[in-house]
């Protein structure tokens, strides 16, 4: 399996996906075409959603020259489906949302144990990179999560690799939630004894032939100070002791 964890694959002001830090050539190098797309939804309940952005994410594509032989969205309409949808794609794109909600959904399908013998790529876009990992970061993102003592912050993830992303960097990093600044409040605590790391839109971790590399600009975040590792057109080989 192969895979992009990308913070947004799509240019800042338009659909169409971003060339930046090689992601459109490795893909043309990396797919099939025409190939057939599963775009795995956020939100199972929200149908209307999942129909709006996965037209947008396929109108992305086309318009780098990707062409599609099938393109199916993956929700409650349809999850029962599931495996099958899976062995006929070439690419799987978890899309983005709210992190818990996408979280309970995959579980709900088992979506860990499908992909353990997928061999396509995977393409995952902000909180379904999140939802990535091993151990999953749900930064606080909507009204009262900060807060709350019900929050969960850390949850079980599919498992395709052990870094723990933080998307949109360059939107997010002043935002303040709840009253607290949303990284030096609440985030840099939170990376007491873990390691976080920070990408803006442009930016990926590319997994591939069992070596993770970070493209792009790149920050860590550990024992609650922040470093820039990388800058934009960098390629970051992750090592293990990077990882921790």
């Amino acid at each position: 399996m192969l895979y992009f964890l990308t913070s947004s694959p799509c240019m800042p002001d338009h659909v169409r996906l971003n060339p930046a830090n090689g992601f459109v050539n490795e893909l043309r190098k990396r797919l099939p075409q025409p190939c057939s797309l599963l775009y795995i939804c956020s939100d199972p309940d929200d149908p209307e959603s999942s129909d709006r952005y996965s037209a947008e994410m396929r109108d992305g594509f086309q318009q780098r020259g990707f062409v599609f032989s099938d393109f199916q969205v993956l929700d409650r309409r349809n999850d029962t489906e599931a495996g099958e949808l899976m062995e006929k794609a070439d690419v799987v794109l978890l899309a983005g949302g709210h992190v818990p909600t996408q979280n309970r959904y995959f579980a709900e399908i088992e979506l860990d144990r499908l992909l353990k013998d997928y061999k396509g790529v995977v393409i995952g876009v902000s909180a379904g990179t999140m939802n990535s990992a091993k151990l999953v970061y749900a930064q606080p993102e909507r009204e009262g999560e900060a807060i709350s003592t019900d929050f969960q912050r850390f949850l079980p993830g599919l498992g395709l690799t052990d870094i723990m992303i933080l998307p949109h960097y360059q939107q997010i990093k002043h935002n303040v939630l709840d009253g607290l600044r949303l990284f030096e409040d609440i985030t840099y605590p939170d990376s007491e004894g873990r390691c976080f790391y920070a990408l803006p839109d442009g930016s990926y971790l590319f997994g591939h032939d069992g070596v993770e590399e970070l493209r792009g600009e790149a920050y860590r975040i550990k024992e609650g100070r922040l470093e820039q590792i990388s800058k934009e057109g960098d390629i970051l080989l992750l090592k293990q002791a990077d990882k921790g």
